[in-house]
């Protein structure tokens, strides 16, 4: 059971193609980045059954080869996120019937600090929700 609303469910997250290609194939998302992270997003409208907010992690193998580091860095950004994902919260207000994807790319070529891609987190989360809350 989710009493504080801090943890980071299955319902949370992109898994599907389609949800990947709405994300990043068809130019209507934006981004922006704060090193170790870029931050892609969109909003698109719900069919009632999507969360509010989704989202999905990507660490480049190109960037590090062994799998324990690509780990390493995805649970940084996914713990990160959780941990603040609460500032987003006036964002979701405004959306209103529509579903925020957000894709978390790490752009670094070696492993950060946990502080340090937190604070990026921060930086990113904290953004959206100006851009959002402006928008609407």
């Amino acid at each position: 059971m989710n009493i504080c609303g801090k943890t980071l469910g299955n319902k949370e997250r992109i898994k599907s193609k389609k949800q990947l290609e709405m994300l990043f194939g068809n130019g209507r998302s934006r981004s922006m980045a704060a090193f170790p992270v870029r931050l892609v997003y969109m909003t698109h409208d719900n069919d009632g059954t999507a969360p509010e907010k989704m989202m999905m992690v990507s660490v480049s193998k190109r960037h590090f080869k062994h799998a324990v580091k690509r780990n390493r860095a995805k649970r940084q950004i996914r713990e990160a996120y959780r941990l603040n994902k609460n500032i987003l919260a006036p964002a979701s207000e405004r959306l209103e019937g529509k579903t925020l994807s957000m894709g978390f790319i790490w752009l670094s070529d070696e492993l950060m600090p946990t502080e340090r891609v937190e604070k990026s987190m921060v930086n990113l989360l904290e953004r959206l929700n100006e851009r959002i809350t402006m928008d609407k």
